[in-house]
């Protein structure tokens, strides 16, 4: 049976190794041994299911042994979703320009390979783009690389909407934005860290529910350099002076 194995070479989403066998079942690298093979265990060991199955195999990728004692059944999408994202993800490594890269492209070519079980493009999208991104190398590296002044900081009615720039972070609200904020009595805040610049910690976003537009508008977002008491307090204390 071993010399049947159809073996796929993946990752998980933390870029961790993983291999996939007969498209339907994968594992997670477990451990090294001294010999230099490598154990890897199904990725339901650690779940309700308590897989036992394992793979152990050496340089080449060939199997030494294989304990296909499933508990559970084969899952071919998820198992596809994770080969073909890394395949996607690879061309964009190799790439001297991460940007130029047409990953939907890259996904019809390989989906027609993989037939029936494909998932859908969107299924896996937002993931390829933020892989994408951080592959990029950034032109600003420090937050005093950033300028203060700058024709980007306009909006195409000529307002500046940059409004503070210090060592741990910038706040960008146009007038529009401040009208907003002041006129408004609830503002709920949200931070994230999948979008953040690498050479920042968090995107701290305001909004606001605006009854006229029967929508949610966004009336400040911040770019965090740490996560300190005191960068907060910068940061509404700036957009509160704004508009006072």
């Amino acid at each position: 049976m071993e010399g049947n194995l159809k073996i796929d070479i993946s990752e998980t989403n933390r870029g961790k190794e993983q291999i996939i066998i007969d498209r339907k079942f994968k594992y997670n690298f477990s451990k090294l041994k001294k010999d230099n093979t490598k154990i890897y265990r199904c990725t339901e060991y650690k779940t309700l299911n308590k897989c036992k199955s394992f793979i152990i195999l050496n340089d080449n990728k060939e199997v030494l042994n294989y304990d296909s004692s499933h508990n559970h059944p084969g899952n071919e999408i998820n198992a596809s979703k994770s080969l073909i994202k890394h395949k996607i993800k690879d061309e964009i490594k190799k790439s001297l320009i991460p940007s130029d890269i047409k990953s939907k492209r890259i996904f019809d070519k390989i989906s027609q390979e993989i037939g029936y079980i494909c998932p859908e493009y969107k299924t896996i999208k937002s993931q390829i783009t933020r892989y994408k991104n951080k592959q990029l190398f950034p032109n600003v590296k420090t937050f005093d690389e950033v300028p203060n002044v700058s024709e980007y900081y306009k909006t195409i009615r000529g307002e500046y909407f940059m409004i503070f720039k210090n060592s741990n972070i910038i706040i960008f609200q146009s007038p529009f934005q401040a009208k907003l904020f002041m006129e408004n009595k609830h503002i709920f805040a949200d931070g994230t860290f999948l979008i953040a610049p690498t050479n920042s910690y968090q995107v701290f976003i305001t909004r606001t529910y605006v009854t006229e537009l029967n929508c949610f508008y966004t009336t400040s977002m911040s770019i965090l350099k740490n996560k300190e008491q005191t960068t907060y307090e910068i940061l509404f204390n700036e957009i509160k002076k704004k508009y006072n």
